[in-house]
C-alpha cells in the first residue's frame, strides 16, 4: 500500500518525541516528511533529541506545501493544539491530535463539525486505547461476560517530586492535574458506559501554590457509576495506574494498566477476570489472563490511523466520542462546585 505522507508540528507536547520515534519505526505506514517548530525556546530545549535527528525543520508554509500531504501529528505544547489542529483542517488533512482538546469546548465542536464536513479523520492521543488489556476488557463488556456494567474505578496518577517548573506550567491549566490526566480515564469510562449523566468534580491543593494537584470525578450514570484519580502526587503513582470494571456477571482489573517504557515489547500485560458463570473462553471462577506485550506506546494507535486513513477500518472513536469525552472533561476540570448536569 502506498505510505501516507505525515509531518509533525510541534515539540512541546511531553508526548512529541516519542510519537515521531513511533511514526519512524512505522516506515511500512508512514513516510514523515519534517517537522515544524516556529518557537526556537522550545526548539532549543528539544530540537536535538535522537528522534528528530535527520529529519528536515520546516516552516509551517513550507510545510503545508509539501506535495502529497495527506497528515499531520499535532504535538504543540497543550495551548496550542486546538488551534495547530484547525489549520491542518482547514488545509484538508488528517489529524492525530495529542490531549487535551482546549479548555473551551465551542473551539474543539467546531473543529470536529468541519472535520466531519470535510470527510476527514481525526485521533486524539489517548494511548490506553491501543493498550492490549484494555481492549480485552472493553471486548469482555461488548461480548456480555460481566452482565451488566454497574461500577468503573481507575486511577492515573504520578509523582512530581519537586520539580516546580513542571507544577507552574501545570497551574496554568484550570483543574491542574486533572485536565492533563484525567482524559486518558475518561475516554475509558465513555466508551464503557456512554455519556454520563451528570460529571461531579472534587479537586484538591495538597502545597501552597496554586495547583490543583488531585482529583477525583464522578461521573454518573442511571446504573452505573465511575469514580476516576488522578494526582501527581503519589510516591511512584505510575506503578499504581489501574483500572477496575465491575458488573453483575464478573469484574476485571488491570494493575498496573502498562509496563515501564523500557519493559515494552518484553513484559506481557496481565489482568485478573473473575466471572459468575463460564463462557466459551473461561470457566467460572478467577484467572491471570495474558494478554500479550505492548507493541510501543503508540505504534498500535498510529498503525490504526494509517487504517482508518486507507478506508481499511472505519474510526473506533469517531467525532461524536472525542465530543462526549471533551465535554465531560471540562466538566471535571471546573473546580470545587456544585454538581453539574450534561442533560442542560
Amino acid at each position: 500500500m502506498k505510505k501516507i505522507k505525515i509531518g509533525q508540528i510541534g515539540v512541546g507536547h511531553n508526548h512529541a518525541s516519542e510519537k515521531m520515534a513511533a511514526l519512524r519505526r512505522l516506515s511500512d505506514y508512514y513516510e514523515v516528511v519534517g517537522i515544524v517548530e516556529p518557537d526556537e525556546n522550545w526548539w532549543q530545549r528539544r530540537g536535538d533529541l535522537p528522534e528528530y535527528q535527520g529529519l528536515p525543520r520546516l516552516t509551517e508554509t513550507e510545510f503545508f506545501r509539501t506535495p502529497g500531504l495527506e497528515a499531520v501529528a499535532v504535538e504543540t505544547d497543550g495551548f496550542e493544539l486546538l488551534e495547530t489542529a484547525r489549520k491542518c483542517v482547514d488545509r484538508g488533512l488528517h489529524v492525530h491530535m495529542d490531549k487535551p482538546g482546549g479548555e473551551e469546548l465551542a473551539p474543539f465542536r467546531a473543529l470536529l463539525h468541519e472535520i466531519r464536513r470535510r470527510h476527514l479523520h481525526i485521533q486524539l492521543g489517548y494511548m490506553y486505547r491501543s493498550n492490549p488489556a484494555v481492549k480485552f476488557c472493553l471486548n469482555a463488556v461488548r461480548q456480555g461476560w460481566l452482565g451488566d456494567i454497574f461500577e468503573v474505578h481507575a486511577v492515573m496518577n504520578r509523582y512530581d517530586g519537586d520539580r516546580e517548573d513542571y507544577r507552574r506550567w501545570l497551574a496554568q491549566f484550570r483543574g491542574g492535574a486533572v485536565y492533563i490526566f484525567a482524559g486518558h480515564l475518561i475516554d475509558l469510562a465513555v466508551a464503557l458506559l456512554g455519556r454520563p449523566l451528570r460529571v461531579t468534580p472534587y479537586l484538591t491543593k495538597t502545597r501552597d501554590d496554586n495547583l490543583f494537584d488531585t482529583g477525583v470525578t464522578v461521573m454518573e450514570y442511571p446504573r452505573a457509576i465511575a469514580t476516576l484519580r488522578t494526582g501527581v502526587t503519589e510516591v511512584d503513582g505510575m506503578k499504581h495506574r489501574r483500572l477496575i470494571v465491575c458488573g453483575t456477571g464478573g469484574s476485571i482489573e488491570i494493575c498496573p494498566l502498562e509496563p515501564p517504557s523500557d519493559r515494552y515489547r518484553l513484559d506481557p500485560l496481565k489482568l485478573r477476570l473473575t466471572l459468575l458463570e463460564g463462557n466459551r473462553q473461561f470457566e467460572a471462577g478467577t484467572h491471570i489472563v495474558e494478554v500479550g506485550v505492548m507493541n510501543g506506546r503508540y505504534d498500535d494507535q498510529l498503525i490504526e490511523l494509517a487504517k482508518i486513513i486507507r478506508g481499511e477500518l472505519e474510526n473506533p472513536y469517531p467525532v461524536t466520542h472525542e465530543l462526549i469525552v471533551q465535554e465531560a472533561l471540562l466538566r471535571a476540570s471546573a473546580g470545587p462546585a456544585e454538581p453539574q448536569s450534561l442533560m442542560k
